[in-house]
């Protein structure tokens, strides 16, 4: 019985597991897809970054209102309600931009509305996730997820090429295809979610918009009273500046700088991909210490920070070296504040902190993305880059590093 309860591939989180490979899969194909039919449909960095903040910005606001229904509210049917609908979406835009209905104010609205779902989701697919992890199994079941998300980037040289040959209409209607399978399949996860019947006797109000509220206010609170959860959202906040610049600036930087640099793009953070999986299969069959999970953490964030910064002024075949080491230290890093925060935070939590994060995640990044987008009609898009990889840099030292009894409390745990 004790062999059978610690089994990490128990029915449900196989399910979640393979429904959400699915969905990846198909997700990483029409996304980058869809990125590169902006960029020739515009020929504009600009026009691009205001592509990626419309996915960004509703990002701001639905994590906290989702994170606080997602610890009251059923977790499960969220993700496969909102899988089915995605799928909706996607058969519709594969059949308006197959009779050639294009135009960027259509597109901009379709992005707005995926920018919502996607971020209602992801709360309530890192909400229900670590529920469905048997005890001890934590490292082992994030490990296998950055492993799974990192192998998803594999179709975007798929995506490529189809996008190249085929065009994007029959890429949209694959990913929808691949949404309706994960959503089927989610429909027969059988997990209890106990988190729903103690919440119920926590109900301050009859009135569910002024008891959202009042949720919201209390995962907010939470947040302030976990100083070491604070600080890790601090920094990731910071962090987050970086990704916003990065999204927004180097796919452009290298289809503008190279002839064929949207291959180099791919061959260069391919590299950071392989890491990832490298680093992912070894986290899954060898425990990381217990203390020094967060030294680790530490070195890696400024690490992959000044790599990230310095990138864009080495050679390609250096930068291909360096990111695939970016890769496997981003990989061991994540499993450690992923698998130490979900196993930190209480079940009926997990929502609205998850909720309070990605939204403090999405202000960075949306900051980021804005701000990159306008720096580079100022000065280089070089010196951006690296001028926000020393800021993120900066940020572990001030928040990570200056926080080290709470944070290590939290990453230094058994799982």
């Amino acid at each position: 019985m004790t062999e059978k309860k610690n089994t990490l591939w128990t029915r449900d989180f196989t399910i979640i597991t393979i429904g959400s490979v699915v969905s990846m899969f198909g997700n990483a194909m029409s996304g980058f897809a869809l990125s590169l039919l902006v960029l020739d449909y515009t020929q504009s960095p600009f026009l691009y970054s205001i592509y990626i903040v419309l996915y960004t910005m509703p990002q701001l606001i639905m994590p906290v209102l989702s994170g606080a229904l997602m610890d009251r509210f059923s977790r499960r049917r969220t993700i496969y309600t909102l899988d089915f609908i995605s799928a909706c979406i996607y058969a519709m835009a594969a059949f308006i931009l197959g009779k050639g209905w294009f135009s960027f104010a259509f597109l901009a609205c379709g992005v707005f509305l995926v920018g919502s779902i996607n971020s209602i989701y992801m709360v309530a697919y890192q909400s229900f996730y670590p529920l469905l992890i048997t005890p001890g199994n934590y490292q082992k079941a994030y490990s296998i997820a950055s492993v799974l998300e990192t192998l998803s980037m594999v179709m975007i040289p798929v995506a490529t090429f189809f996008y190249n040959t085929l065009g994007i209409a029959p890429i949209l209607a694959v990913n929808a295809v691949c949404f309706l399978t994960a959503a089927v399949m989610e429909t027969q996860i059988r997990h209890h979610e106990e988190y729903v019947d103690k919440q119920k006797a926590t109900v301050q109000t009859a009135n569910k918009v002024k008891q959202m509220g009042a949720d919201i206010r209390e995962g907010l609170k939470y947040l302030h009273s976990e100083k070491g959860l604070l600080a890790i959202a601090a920094y990731f906040t910071v962090s987050s500046l970086m990704g916003g610049c990065t999204s927004v600036l180097l796919l452009p930087y290298f289809k503008l700088t190279f002839p064929n640099g949207e291959y180099l793009y791919m061959i260069v953070f391919g590299m950071a991909t392989l890491g990832r999986g490298l680093a992912g299969m070894f986290h899954y069959r060898h425990v990381i210490p217990v203390k020094k999970k967060y030294a680790i953490a530490l070195t890696v964030y400024i690490v992959t920070s000044l790599i990230e910064g310095f990138l864009l002024y080495l050679p390609v075949p250096l930068m291909a070296v360096f990111m695939l080491c970016s890769g496997m230290l981003g990989i061991t890093s994540y499993t450690i504040r992923v698998s130490s925060t979900q196993r930190y935070v209480p079940d009926e939590k997990k929502g609205r902190f998850n909720g309070a994060f990605n939204m403090l995640n999405t202000m960075g990044s949306l900051t980021g993305e804005i701000t990159a987008g306008a720096l580079t009609n100022l000065i280089p898009t070089r010196t951006t880059v690296l001028l926000y990889g020393l800021l993120c840099a900066g940020a572990a030292v001030v928040f990570i590093g200056g926080s080290k009894a709470e944070v290590s409390a939290i990453y230094n745990m058994e799982q």
